[in-house]
């Protein structure tokens, strides 16, 4: 072979081997590029993804409950059949009137003063409630009567009355405790007024056991 063919020859051979490996670079270049990145542990995303989450009112669906989002919120009160200037039980005093007995039925008024510097009203009922001088209530709790009530302004010092009535333990034949004080509660209010009671026995149990109310009027009842 002359040294032309060999050169011919070498020449060939060498486009061969450049032309497989750029063929094989090429190959390799697409798997990198078709293969999926390492998974990180520990994410749910590739790291190249950002989410952003805004914060937002629960709504249905949400996974919140609706009663805890409520549940911050204060409930609106109704309004006060007084129009809102209602008597505090800081703003009053209470007492136990005379008894007026008849029929069977001892009968007392309650009343409350005012002792503010403001005109405030009571509408409604007293709460009230037997007690000995531990504080233990002595009794069933007292029944309203069917009287519709009304609203009673009250200047500074004046005083409204409510019935406190029960049968008498003589005629009922009730059981009886004599108690220790009177807790008086004014209308739409949680604290009491404590008056000590000097009437004697009242009934707590068996028949006719029952203390009756009639709402506040105007005045002290006497």
């Amino acid at each position: 072979m002359t040294n032309r063919s060999l050169g011919v020859r070498r020449a060939a051979l060498l486009a061969s081997s450049v032309a497989l490996l750029g063929l094989l670079a090429g190959c390799g270049d697409g798997d990198d590029t078709a293969s999926a990145p390492p998974s990180e542990s520990g994410t749910a995303a590739p790291a190249t993804t950002s989410t952003t989450a805004t914060p937002s009112d629960p709504g249905p669906g949400s996974g919140v409950p609706t009663d805890a989002a409520s549940a911050s919120r204060t409930p609106s009160a109704p309004p006060s059949p007084a129009g809102g200037t209602r008597c505090h039980t800081s703003e009053l005093s209470a007492s136990v009137g005379r008894n007026n007995p008849g029929a069977g039925q001892e009968n007392f008024p309650v009343v409350l003063t005012n002792r503010s510097s403001r005109t405030c009203t009571l509408h409604g009922y007293p709460g009230t409630a037997f007690v000995d001088a531990s504080g233990r209530q002595l009794g069933p709790d007292p029944q309203r009567s069917a009287t519709a009530p009304e609203t009673v302004k009250l200047a500074p010092g004046q005083s409204a009355w409510a019935g406190l009535s029960f049968a008498n333990p003589e005629v009922s034949g009730a059981g009886t405790a004599t108690p220790a004080a009177l807790l008086v509660t004014p209308p739409d209010e949680e604290d009491p007024l404590k008056v000590p009671w000097k009437s004697g026995q009242v009934p707590v149990s068996g028949n006719e056991s029952s203390v009756r109310l009639i709402p506040f009027s105007p005045g002290t009842g006497a």
